[in-house]
């Protein structure tokens, strides 16, 4: 299903990517030639370039945010400091973000762990990008100052970095299925950011754990997200069970399907698998 929904995906964007970009040379075009002789209604007809513009923009913002769910690399597994590339990941969204107060905290250091350090980035990016928009979809007399806090820690054989933020929180209903290609809360969202991530973990392991704030901080607001990977960038493998030995059955008939049940169960007594 999800091979088939990546193959629909990449050929959808493809077609919508193609006039994108002479459309927005043509609206620059139309900008730079006319605009200074242009005298009647100037404001409008800039406002109405400027638009043009940005919505290309965006559209190919979505597009390429489709394209990279479609074509989602398979990891490659190195071994790395979670730490570094965590404080790199605060450190690039703090930048971006100076009204936010975004900190790392690293409970245990070093962090090493088998993983691919550029989708594990990435799928921490998205998760405090995320939580940016709902620090800023926040009324302002209400937000008082917007902060995000990522925690990474070692629990056992896993890795998990924590995001917990002040924003608007996640829905009290369907919450899981957010984790869905396709479904999203937001107005001009893809609902590809939390798949993407989701796919991302998975492949090394692990999940994704969506949480409220106040779970872990009585009476916050907002919400907690929990990012999950294993230390070996894999899932254990089920232990294999030993084989039974092998039985030889009389010559002069077959044992009925009721005998050969209880010769397994006293088999798995013997043998205890």
């Amino acid at each position: 299903k999800m091979a088939s929904l990546g193959q629909l995906t990449a050929g959808i964007a493809h077609e919508i990517k193609n006039p994108l970009t002479p459309i927005q040379l043509s609206a620059e075009r139309i900008r730079r030639k006319f605009g200074r002789v242009i005298t009647e209604d100037k404001a409008i007809f800039e406002q109405c370039t400027d638009t043009i513009v940005r919505q290309v923009d965006d559209i190919r913002r979505m597009v390429d945010e489709f394209s990279r769910f479609a074509r989602m690399p398979k990891p490659v597994m190195e071994g790395e400091d979670v730490a570094d590339t965590v404080r790199q990941a605060v450190f690039l969204m703090r930048v971006g973000h100076p009204d936010i107060d975004i900190e790392a905290e690293i409970k245990d250091e070093p962090l090493r762990a088998q993983f691919d350090r550029r989708l594990i980035s990435q799928a921490l990016t998205n998760i405090i990008k995320n939580a940016t928009e709902a620090i800023e979809a926040v009324p302002a007399e209400t937000l008082g100052k917007g902060r995000i806090d990522v925690i990474a820690a070692r629990d056992n054989d896993d890795i998990v970095i924590d995001v917990i933020d002040n924003g608007i929180g996640l829905p009290k209903v369907s919450r899981a299925r957010l984790l869905e290609p396709y479904v999203t809360t937001r107005e001009k969202g893809t609902g590809l950011g939390l798949a993407i991530v989701g796919r991302v973990l998975e492949d090394h392991g692990g999940r994704i754990e969506l949480n409220d704030a106040g779970d872990i901080r009585p009476g916050s607001r907002g919400a907690w997200m929990r990012l999950r990977f294993a230390i070996s960038g894999h899932a254990p493998k089920p232990e294999a069970k030993e084989q039974a030995p092998e039985t030889k059955q009389p010559a002069s008939g077959t044992v009925e399907p009721a005998d050969a049940t209880n010769n397994e169960t006293k088999i798995e007594a013997a043998t205890g698998n």
